[in-house]
């Protein structure tokens, strides 16, 4: 007691604020040690760096719009003049306006077929952009937070050619190569697939490609996704795609970049399809056309019933500017593996090609533009399942519809560890 007592006395005479300024610091250090540093000075620095960032590309992508429509599924639809678009940020097309429509489709195309129909979501309100507009599907804080990264929204993952068992892209697809294509043609059915993970998707779409599976890759893509990680949702949506070098730093999704120039003001790309088919009920199918303007040389979408909806400037390309060399039809996932094993996300209806119609998702009137500008039908399409008891695929042709393709798939199953 008496060292104990002599001790504080001692160093109580000597400086009392001594005393004070040891406990406060006793008192920081064990906060600290309580709270890790990230957490209590940079992330929250670090946050705020982000959201700045965020807010700065959304500035960039989201143009002023004379108009926004509300959809039933949440989407903003804004209306865009044509000339503000994404595109025209673009160092060639900076000060320009979007091209008139081609003076002539591929020969074989019914233009008696171009009518206007709904088959988004957002067009059940019957409102629409007025001329001179185009509609653009807004982005959203939420969207590009749930990215992996900044400078990767918008934009598929990079991958290499086919995937392996250890996780990646998986296909099931009809394909033809050997020749000089100018554009493809097909019905494609919807169906709205169930994604299990947040980083994967399923689509189903037309591959327009041309160079080596490497760095050098040219595609351009359209059709229907489900993507949760890029909509936040289930819903298949119309989209469009390309890249000049493999996925690597070129390229986007719908208007996310400055590259496809919309020109259509009924359609937006990234909005929902609206209906889609049911197993053993009623099939609905869309219309997708992708082809190579002889006179200009773009590259140019056709969606639904003849319905235009803009185009990719050659300059793009570097294969592309003259031709493609390949040209795919069928379905896509990604398998991320996250739980150890095969996903569950589903391709297609998530029903094996072999159930057929009613059951299976389709492809019909497979077809592609030759040298000529004329559409022709696909003679014997290769097939490829990357992994068969995962998704499969079929072909066959009737008087109906010409060639055509059964594909698609559960994922994990029995078959499919």
């Amino acid at each position: 007691m008496a060292s104990a007592s002599i001790s504080t006395s001692s160093f109580s005479s000597k400086s009392p604020t001594s005393f004070i300024f040891v406990c406060i610091m006793f008192l920081f250090v064990s906060v600290a040690e309580s709270v890790p540093v990230n957490e209590t000075r940079f992330k929250p620095l670090e946050e705020l760096k982000k959201l700045r960032r965020v807010r700065a590309h959304l500035k960039k992508i989201n143009k002023p719009s004379v108009k926004t429509i509300q959809s039933p599924d949440g989407d903003l639809i804004d209306c865009v003049v044509s000339h503000l678009q994404p595109a025209f940020d673009h160092p060639m097309l900076i000060g320009q306006k979007p091209l008139e429509p081609p003076s002539e489709r591929p020969k074989g195309h019914n233009s008696s077929d171009e009518i206007l129909e709904r088959i988004q979501l957002w067009t059940e309100s019957n409102e629409f952009c007025p001329d001179g507009t185009i509609p653009i599907r807004r982005t959203t804080e939420k969207d590009i937070l749930r990215a992996n990264s900044l400078k990767r929204f918008g934009r598929k993952i990079r991958r290499v050619r086919r995937d392996t068992m250890n996780g990646g892209h998986e296909h099931a697809v009809g394909f033809v190569n050997g020749d000089r294509y100018y554009g493809a043609k097909a019905n494609i059915n919807v169906w709205s697939p169930r994604v299990t993970e947040p980083y994967e998707f399923s689509l189903s779409q037309l591959w327009v490609i041309s160079g080596s599976f490497g760095h050098d890759l040219n595609t351009i893509e359209a059709g229907w996704q489900v993507s949760p990680e890029l909509y936040g949702d289930g819903y298949p949506r119309f989209f469009t795609y390309w890249t000049t070098d493999a996925y690597q730093e070129t390229g986007c999704y719908n208007l996310l970049c400055s590259g496809f120039v919309q020109t259509n003001n009924r359609i937006a790309i990234g909005a929902a399809i609206y209906p889609r088919s049911s197993y053993k009920g009623r099939q609905f199918d869309i219309g997708v056309m992708i082809w190579k303007d002889p006179k200009h040389g773009h590259w140019w979408l056709q969606f639904g019933s003849g319905m235009l909806i803009g185009y990719w400037p050659s300059f793009l390309f570097s294969h592309l500017q003259k031709h493609a060399s390949m040209i795919q039809f069928g379905g896509e996932i990604v398998n991320s593996r996250s739980r150890g094993h095969h996903t569950y996300t589903q391709m297609g209806s998530g029903h094996f090609a072999s159930e057929g119609y009613g059951k299976a998702a389709y492809f019909r009137n497979l077809q592609v533009v030759d040298w000529g500008n004329s559409l022709v039908p696909i003679s014997s399409p290769h097939l490829l399942a990357d992994h068969p008891n995962c998704y499969s695929i079929k072909a066959g042709k009737n008087n109906v519809w010409g060639n055509y393709i059964y594909y698609g798939g559960p994922g994990r199953n029995g078959g499919c560890p």
